[in-house]
């Protein structure tokens, strides 16, 4: 059921490195005549288009053979002002930001070998606010969070096995009342480990798959795992025919946890699943696309929300000196939670609560998506604070 990130806005928070440059396609190669930035490793910041104090466009034109990372930079302490990904070779993206006081320079960073080339120094003074420079996150600093984060897993996954191992009991027992008060604490256990299903690799299908695409829908056999229990169980099937599909659960979820002291999360993953988390919440929890029988898409929606605050309390000493929206962040998990509460299915909501959740939850994903570019791991420039 996990699908990759979804399209998210960025905040207004003026954190706005231009991860995915300005939207303004590549100039055609003659505007390369037009005055411009320098933006390839020769000449890298320098140019006839000078910095000045307040909101500008800057054109950046690299002249190089292959694709440039364009960067500005505080080159004192390395903090990151706005940065251009992808400038290819011949062409001219724009680069738009407002600059107050203080140093700046380029740094061009072309794919391939070879290190990152800085420009000169541009000291600007006078009054005035800009877009403030935010210090690069590097891969040492994850460390520790991606750390804690795998014990969080670890710790989560003993819970699951426990819960898993007493639904197929109660399955096997024919007690179907039983097994259905077992299933719904089983499956959140899992939703609350949201943000390491990129490293459960197969797992995650086989455990948390939903039938959309299966050949056989419902019946297909590579249809297994939580909602195939949950469909039969609200759906009227027998225990006897439950019990082989309630065994490979707990199978699954047992070689799950027997593989995870051997699996590594990528420290630079844990930025990007705070926001992915919520995008599969929001497609598949409270659409009710999820829902096999339960009635439990917004049990789901608040778990998912627990694994997203852990991910933020995780990344919180990195994220405190560096997003000032992070209060937003937090004020905006109160209030899906205080809508979540007291709900289980989405379709028990009215069509007001329906549309005041989803437009909390968009919010909460637009105040998330810079915490993906902020601990972006990157390299500081050498010297630099």
């Amino acid at each position: 059921m996990r699908l990759p990130a979804l399209a998210a806005g960025a905040t207004g928070a003026a954190l706005l490195l231009a991860m995915a440059g300005d939207g303004t396609p590549p100039a055609p190669k003659a505007a390369s005549e037009a005055p411009a930035i320098e933006a390839g490793a020769s000449g890298c910041g320098t140019g006839r288009v000078p910095l000045r104090p307040g909101r500008q466009d800057l054109p950046l034109r690299n002249n190089g053979n292959t694709s440039t990372n364009v960067t500005l930079i505080d080159p004192g302490n390395g903090a990151v002002y706005a940065e251009l990904e992808g400038v290819g070779p011949g062409t001219v993206r724009v680069l738009r930001i407002t600059l107050g006081p203080g140093s700046y320079a380029f740094r061009c960073a072309q794919d391939g070998p070879g290190d990152p080339v800085t420009g000169p120094v541009t000291r600007i003074s006078g009054p005035g606010g800009g877009t403030p420079g935010i210090v690069p996150v590097s891969e040492n600093d994850l460390y520790a969070p991606a750390r804690a984060y795998q014990a969080y897993v670890s710790t989560g996954l003993d819970r699951l096995v426990a819960r898993t191992d007493a639904l197929r009991s109660a399955v096997d027992d024919g007690d179907l009342d039983a097994a259905r008060a077992a299933w719904t604490p089983a499956h959140l256990a899992y939703e609350r480990l949201g943000a390491a299903y990129g490293t459960f690799g197969d797992f995650d299908g086989r455990i948390d798959g939903l039938p959309a695409g299966s050949p056989a829908g419902v019946r297909d056999p590579g249809f297994t795992g939580f909602h195939r229990v949950e469909y039969g169980l609200w759906h009227g099937e027998s225990a006897a025919s439950l019990a082989g599909v309630a065994d490979r659960l707990a199978r699954d979820v047992r070689a799950l946890r027997s593989a995870w002291p051997d699996e590594r999360m990528e420290p630079g993953d844990l930025p990007l699943r705070a926001h992915e988390i919520l995008e599969n919440t929001l497609q598949f929890q409270l659409t009710g696309e999820a829902d096999q029988g339960s009635g439990t898409t917004l049990r789901t929606a608040a778990a998912n929300l627990e694994g997203t605050r852990e991910l933020v309390d995780l990344l919180r000493p990195l994220l405190r000196p560096r997003y000032a929206g992070l209060a937003g962040v937090d004020a905006s998990m109160d209030r899906m939670a205080a809508l979540l509460k007291g709900h289980s299915s989405v379709d028990a909501l009215s069509r007001a609560d329906h549309e005041r959740l989803n437009g909390v939850v968009g919010e909460l994903l637009e105040r998330l998506a810079p915490i993906a570019t902020i601990c972006a791991p990157r390299r500081r420039p050498q010297g630099a604070g």
